[in-house]
Order: C-alpha cells, then structure tokens, then sequence
C-alpha cells in the first residue's frame, strides 16, 4: 500500500501560488485583501438596508463606483472610510495583520 503525503495550506500556497514575497504571492494577497474589505463594505451596507445607489448619494459617487468598490476594486484608504464614515460606522485599521473593525 502507497503512503500519502500530506501538505499543510502554507505548504500548498507556497507550491501553488508562490512563495511569501514572491510577486505572484504578493499580487494574490493584495486581491485577497481587497476582496474581502469590498465584502465587508457590502455587508455594512446590507445592514443599514441601504441600496447601491442610496450609499453613492451618501458618498457623492454614482452607483457604479459602489459595484467596483463592493468587487475590490478601486480601493484606497480614503475610499474605505468615506464608505463606512457614510453608512455611520466608526473604522479602526490595523495595518499589520489587514484587521478592519466596525463599531456601531
């Protein structure tokens, strides 16, 4: 009988997609993080029982903007907390583990 080599999921990322600090690596990260905070807007936005449309009249951005947003894309610092400033949440950023809390 054969035996079977197991991987843990750091080993299989590092196989897979590439080595932490390798471009590849870096560039998936980066579009992980990007997609989850876009997520996390939506969710918020869902919450508050607000459309698309209604969170660009809060934000000055027409509805379109929201839809990249909510997808990751078009993400910058300042585009983040306008997003959830708008919707009446307080944003606490940790930088260095990508933490983002909302507090009511």
């Amino acid at each position: 009988m054969a035996t079977m080599k197991l991987y843990t999921h750091a080993d299989m990322l590092d196989r897979v997609i590439g080595e932490k600090g390798t471009p590849q690596r870096d560039s998936m990260e980066a579009e992980l993080q990007s997609y989850l905070i876009g997520e996390a807007i939506k969710l918020a936005r869902k919450e508050k029982k607000l459309t698309q449309q209604q969170l660009g009249e809060l934000m000055g951005v027409q509805r379109a903007q929201i839809s990249r947003i909510e997808k990751g894309h078009n993400l910058t610092v300042s585009t983040i907390v306008k997003a959830f400033k708008a919707m009446g949440f307080c944003l606490i950023f940790f930088w260095g583990s990508f933490i983002i809390t909302l507090l009511m």
